[in-house]
């Protein structure tokens, strides 16, 4: 897999990719727009942040390049890269119960807190990984 050089961008299958996990310097995209909606991202080698019309979406810390993003109402996936192991945020429906899954592993059920936000962590020591999200219930 690569960086995303232009920071976000629009796959042939209508994923989102974005994030340059690379970079020493924090740049941004602002109002990147796909059907209607605003996103923006901030990116660099210590945090990467995704933000749907002013909605915090995905962060993490350190940064990471995340490619084929894909949410509907029950399910989020997507491959996400990164230097060192990565502390993941997302911004899903408020306490809600959610299964996670990586490189196709049920890593464990999860409650989103008021705010809507789950926390998980991903290691890279096998490269990149695939990560999918599903909404019990």
């Amino acid at each position: 897999m690569a960086v995303i050089e232009e920071l976000i961008r629009v796959e042939a299958n209508e994923t989102l990719s974005f994030g340059n996990h690379l970079m020493e310097t924090k740049k941004k995209v602002l109002d990147f727009e796909v059907d209607g909606n605003l996103y923006k991202v901030k990116t660099y080698k210590e945090i990467t942040k995704l933000e749907k019309n002013g909605i915090l979406l995905y962060e993490s810390v350190p940064g990471t390049t995340v490619h084929h993003f894909d949410m509907d109402e029950k399910n989020i996936s997507y491959s996400v890269e990164g230097e060192r192991d990565a502390q993941i945020t997302m911004e899903l429906e408020p306490e809600k119960e959610y299964k996670i899954f990586i490189d196709n592993v049920h890593v464990g059920k999860v409650k989103s807190n008021l705010a809507g936000k789950v926390t998980f962590s991903v290691n890279f020591s096998n490269g990149p990984q695939k990560v999918k999200i599903e909404k019990i219930g």
